[in-house]
Formats: C-alpha cells, structure tokens, sequence
C-alpha cells in the first residue's frame, strides 16, 4: 500500500508537469502564430514600401528627362554657334554644362532601369549574335570618349566563343557600365575587354583596368544600391552608385552572375558570366 502510495503520489507529481507543459507549448505556439502574423505583416508592409519606392524612382526618372533633354539641346544649340561665336571662356563653361547634363541623364537612366528591375518590367528579348559585332558597337560607342592620350581602350579579339543566344542590348548595358567605371577611375594605362568561355556551356566577360583599385573590405558591398567606395577620387568623381548594382540585378536576369577582383593601387577586374544560351528562351524554337 505505501509503494502504492507513493507511485500515485509520482504519477500525480508527472500529470502536473505534464500539464504544466502542455500549457507551456500552446501559450508557445500562441507566441509563434502571433510572430508569424507579424512577419507576414511587415512583408506586406515591406513589399508596399518597395513598389511605391519603384513607382516613385520610375515617376522621377521620367519627369527628369524633359529638363534634362533641353539643357541638353540648348548646350549643343550654343556649341554649334547658331546664335553667334563664343569666346573660349563660354565655350569652356557650356561644355562644363553639357557633361554635367550628360552625366545626370545617365544617373536618370539608372534610376529608371532599377526601378523597371524591381517592379518586373523589364523584359528579355534573346536573339542570336556574334561577339565581334557586340565589341565592335561598343568600340565605336566609346572611340570618342576616350580622350586621355595615357589611356587605351583595348578589345581582344574573342576566341573560342560560338554564337551567343541572349539580349545583346542588356549585356552591352552591363559592359558599358563596367567600362565607363574602368575608364573613370583609370588616370593612365589601359582597360582591356576580353571574352573566354569559362565552362560548356557559359562565357565569362572581363574588363580590366590600371585604375586606383578597390580595397578587400569593400568587395561584398560594391554592387549594393548607391554603395560607392570611400576615396578621395570618388569624392572627385560624382556619380549614383546605381550601376554596377544595375548590372548586377541585369546579369541574373540573364541567368549569370557578376564578380570582381581588385586590389588598391593595382586595378581592378570585373567580371560577368553568363550562359551561352538564356535559360527561359529554351522551350522556343530558334535555329542558328
């Protein structure tokens, strides 16, 4: 009768922990059902936020545009001495004028493209090509920009790489962003365009330049939105920090992926890889 006695006295002790964590577990769960409707509602909050900021950047970007063309207009108007000679002072100033406008637009431009990114608006539209007319538009496109006598733009010719099946237009946007920045930090030697294929079925675009360089702490950040590395040429050299976070956001919509190497005061590599075929055009019928 005591071992009796004493079990029930067990047992009675074990229902009561028992209950006692029972309780524990639904005021738990209790806790977890409220954090989850809590996080659903701070996504929701969270995506609200993002498309509003998308609609404002793209509202923005538009808007800009129309000043932005007629400071434009008019610089050249007044370069072409259409309304008489100018001296070499205000010839000097209206340039000033006409590059800073340029500049603006391409930070608008910038703008826009990440805006359309983020709301899903921009489309891919592949279409089969050759490398050597892509590096061909591209030299053309910055024969007159380079005007440093220190500094060379070299495009190697590309071997071994076929036909590529992609949107020429989106991965010429990545390399022209990378190029204009090679070409911004880079005071004398070269930027060099190259093209290999890295694997069966991907290439690899490189551009590499003799430039100030990056330091290794601001690697993870640099294809951040607005993330721009802390130096005194940057504080020089205006800009939005949106493009190679732009090429970035583009080359994933491409299937590939972007990457750099960098060290200070000895150039920088970056590079984008990206399949030789875009994924979602595979299904289509498309001949060579």
């Amino acid at each position: 009768m005591s071992e009796l006695a004493s079990l029930q006295s067990e047992l009675a002790v074990s229902q009561r922990e028992l209950d006692d964590l029972r309780a524990e577990l639904e005021e738990t769960n209790r806790g977890v059902v409220a954090l989850y409707a809590e996080l659903d509602a701070q996504a929701n909050e969270l995506r609200q936020a993002t498309e509003l900021k998308s609609r404002f950047l793209a509202y923005m970007s538009h808007e800009f545009r129309t000043p932005i063309g007629s400071i434009q207009s008019i610089a050249r108007i007044m370069l072409d001495r259409i309304d008489g000679p100018l001296t070499d002072e205000q010839e000097r100033q209206i340039r000033f004028i006409q590059e800073n406008a340029a500049e603006f637009a391409d930070m608008v431009n910038d703008l826009l493209d990440l805006a359309k990114v983020e709301a899903g608006k921009i489309d891919i539209s592949p279409a089969w090509f050759e490398m050597v007319d892509l590096f061909a538009a591209l030299r053309g496109m910055f024969k007159p920009v380079v005007t440093n006598p220190d500094l060379v733009l070299v495009f190697e010719e590309p071997h071994d790489v076929p036909k590529l099946y992609t949107d020429d237009r989106k991965l010429a946007q990545i390399l022209r962003n990378f190029i204009s920045n090679a070409l911004k930090f880079t005071a004398k030697g070269e930027v060099r365009v190259t093209a290999a294929r890295s694997s069966e079925h991907e290439v690899t675009f490189s551009v590499s330049d003799t430039g100030i360089g990056i330091a290794h702490e601001f690697h993870h950040a640099i294809f951040r939105d607005f993330s721009q590395v802390d130096s005194p040429i940057q504080k020089r050299l205006r800009g939005t920090g949106l493009g190679l976070s732009l090429s970035k956001r583009l080359a994933e919509l491409l299937g590939g992926t972007v990457d750099l190497k960098s060290e200070p005061n000895k150039g920088s590599t970056f590079f984008v890889t990206i399949p030789l075929r875009v994924e979602h055009a595979v299904d289509e019928e498309v001949t060579q």
